[in-house]
């Protein structure tokens, strides 16, 4: 079996599964295991029933107490529950469509049970615990087990078979030279995606992610050269000295520019009618006034004869960018126009026709700007909004659709400048180190979960003052074993809680069109609270909303609470931040401590690093849209910087070969 194979190749994935697995975009069996868990679960001791506490995953050691009792609620769904006994208390547990396990529980003398603790009213139950005898559990408590976010029609025991299935029948070609391989201390990588998966102990993990994101960051890293090599040889075919559009625009603001903006603006003036095409990345910590920058550029390209476009993320900040341009860029004479995914045929037609003939000056878009039928003439400049969403492929593609324009890459993702110099390889770097003197700092706490009832009540009370609220979950819906809150139940609890309150609901697996109705209705305050996964990291700017609640925020590194931090304090309203501690690690706490008092972007990402360390590979992945898979460049530190070394030491030869396979078949494992 090949690893570009279908996955319904495989034995037990028939039409149905494959169609569930291509939710998760899992298509080939390649897909299938570069689909790494989520996380790792591990195996704790036992504690006291009367030690437990609500939202807490617990492991009790007992005997279950009286006959369990089974019954069938209105809507069809029957609920079995027992009483579960040790020395110090007894709890309710309950499971829900497993009737099963009645004779099992009957018939069970002194067991582990291992679950989430919730409270039902005033009391506390195990919910949908695994059970296990004291012999299997004593030996799981040396094991790790991966967890991955699964989908309707997929189940924990159908993933496992199908991996283990396709780790057998694949041939994973690994042209690392072993040689090579000793050198660097790196596993093969059929052991590697073997260990990933079914792992031994924390260190064999370690090692197997090692060598995985090696191969992540090497593509990229080699991706970056060909880019930089390519702009360095050709001469500035958009040569813009002008600057009385951007003096115009300056003039027009409310506000004076800050020293950092000034500096930053005149770094990106003197590439636009350098030698050769710019290629910079203006980073920038949240509030810090990019979007004013790329203003600047954008005017100063169109003063000079050419195009411009404006790449974002998400549907709706390209409309929030469109209004802002259309309104600050009329009194100059540019026309601006917009190309999103979900306008009519019509309507991109429209648009496509009048970018072609000249008469839109600057175009707004989302990937809708990579499709082939889009055509600029005369694009001098490619502005890219949170560039880390977009990996090195799609922008080439970008910059090809033009004769080698400048490129400004933006972001607010806070990254140590060590790791920048060898992540932006290829680019200039401008910093944007000065925050507006007007912007009030966001306040921010750690509480734990007994304070939720409060800080409910702390959104009800900014929501009647007329503001809005974000609260964010880490999953989706509940995974096996998994304790994290997840804002399926979340959205549904908080609506019983604050019946009063418009609660909208947004997660990464809803369809494109349904997320951007969302966030445009938020955006128009058709909801009061939007409960949501990290999507909301980047993609939606409401400056009414004040409050921002975390749950389970020491699964997210300090980095990302910082970004989503930065969904409030965009108006002129004191904005706060509530991050909910799920665990009771004084690890943990420390690290959350740290949002209390520092509010410079690059300071925490500093702090992360050296917080978090290479190797602490367990928490959930923060996004499925980055670039890498796997790889954290917080986390692989150490990783990158060798990947980093290996490209720059790369014969020719060794050179050409990896562009080839980089460019051609870019789903492959990386050939050496």
């Amino acid at each position: 079996m090949q690893w570009n194979d279908p996955v319904s190749k495989l034995n037990g994935i028939g039409p149905k599964s494959a169609e569930a697995y291509a939710r998760l975009r899992i298509v080939t069996v390649g897909d299938l295991l570069s689909w790494f868990p989520k996380k790792y679960d591990t195996f704790e001791a036992e504690r006291p029933i009367s030690q437990v506490q609500a939202d807490r995953l617990v492991t009790l050691l007992g005997t279950f107490a009286g006959t369990p009792r089974m019954f069938t609620t209105g809507k069809g769904m029957s609920i079995l529950t027992c009483t579960f006994r040790d020395a110090t208390g007894s709890i309710t547990v309950k499971w829900f469509n497993s009737p099963f396990l009645r004779k099992q529980i009957t018939q069970a003398k002194y067991v582990f049970l291992r679950g989430k603790v919730s409270r039902d009213r005033n009391e506390l139950c195990v919910v949908q615990p695994e059970l296990f005898t004291p012999e299997r559990y004593r030996e799981m408590m040396k094991t790790l087990r991966p967890v991955y976010g699964l989908t309707a029609g997929l189940s924990k025991t159908a993933v496992v078979k199908a991996v283990t299935e396709a780790l057998r029948q694949c041939e994973i070609p690994d042209l690392m030279p072993v040689s090579m391989r000793r050198q660097l201390g790196l596993w093969s990588l059929k052991d590697a995606y073997e260990e990933v998966h079914f792992p031994k102990s924390e260190e064999t993990t370690k090692d197997a992610i090692r060598r995985l994101a090696f191969d992540e960051f090497f593509r990229f890293l080699v991706g970056i050269r060909s880019v930089k090599e390519q702009t360095e040889t050709v001469p500035n075919r958009f040569p813009a000295k002008g600057r009385e559009f951007a003096k115009r625009l300056i003039d027009s603001l409310p506000y004076g520019l800050t020293g950092a903006q000034e500096r930053c603006f005149q770094e990106i003036a003197q590439d636009l009618c350098g030698a050769s095409p710019m290629q910079r990345l203006l980073q920038g910590d949240v509030g810090s006034g990019k979007t004013v920058i790329a203003e600047l550029s954008l005017a100063t390209i169109a003063e000079a004869g050419y195009q411009g476009c404006l790449m974002v993320p998400t549907e709706v900040l390209a409309k929030q960018h469109f209004a802002e341009l259309t309104k600050r860029f009329a009194p100059l004479g540019i026309t601006v126009g917009l190309l999103t995914g979900s306008m009519s045929p019509a309507e991109k037609r429209e648009v496509r026709e009048n970018v072609a003939l000249g008469g839109i000056r600057i175009l707004v878009g989302t990937h809708a700007l990579f499709q082939q039928s889009v055509e600029i003439p005369e694009l001098g400049l490619v502005v890219v909004d949170e560039q880390h969403r977009f990996g090195v492929e799609q922008r080439r593609r970008l910059t090809d659709k033009g004769n080698l324009p400048h490129v400004l890459l933006m972001s607010a993702t806070p990254i140590p400048r060590t790791l920048a110099m060898m992540l932006y390889a290829d680019l200039d770097i401008s910093l944007l180190d000065e925050m507006p003197k007007n912007r009030l700092r966001i306040k921010t706490a750690v509480v734990d979960s007994g304070y939720r009832p409060k800080a409910w009540s702390f959104l009800a009370e900014h929501v009647r003052a007329g503001e809005q609220c974000y609260v964010i979950c880490p999953l989706i819906e509940e995974s096996d074993g998994l304790e994290a809150a997840n804002v399926t139940d979340y959205a549904e609890q908080l609506r019983e809680a604050l019946p009063d309150v418009r609660i909208g609901l947004l997660h990464g697996r809803m369809s494109a069109s349904s997320k951007n109705e969302v966030m445009e209705a938020f955006a128009e305050k058709a909801y009061d609270i939007l409960v949501s996964t990290t999507v909301i990291e980047v993609g939606i700017d409401v400056a009414n909303a004040t409050v921002i609640l975390i749950e389970d925020a020491e699964r997210f590194g300090l980095a990302t609470l910082h970004q989503l931090r930065g969904r409030v304090g965009r108006g002129d309203k004191q904005s706060y931040c509530i991050l909910v501690q799920g665990s009771d690690s004084e690890e943990a706490h420390e690290r959350l401590t740290v949002l209390q008092t520092a509010s410079d972007g690059f300071a925490i990402a500093e702090k992360d690093l050296s917080m978090r360390g290479p190797g602490d590979f367990f928490g959930i992945r923060q996004s499925g849209d980055n670039v890498f898979r796997l790889a954290d460049p917080i986390r692989d530190a150490e990783v990158l910087a060798l990947a980093k070394r290996t490209v720059d030491e790369l014969t020719t030869d060794q050179y050409r070969k990896a562009v080839k396979l980089f460019l051609a078949e870019k789903d492959e494992p990386v050939v050496y």
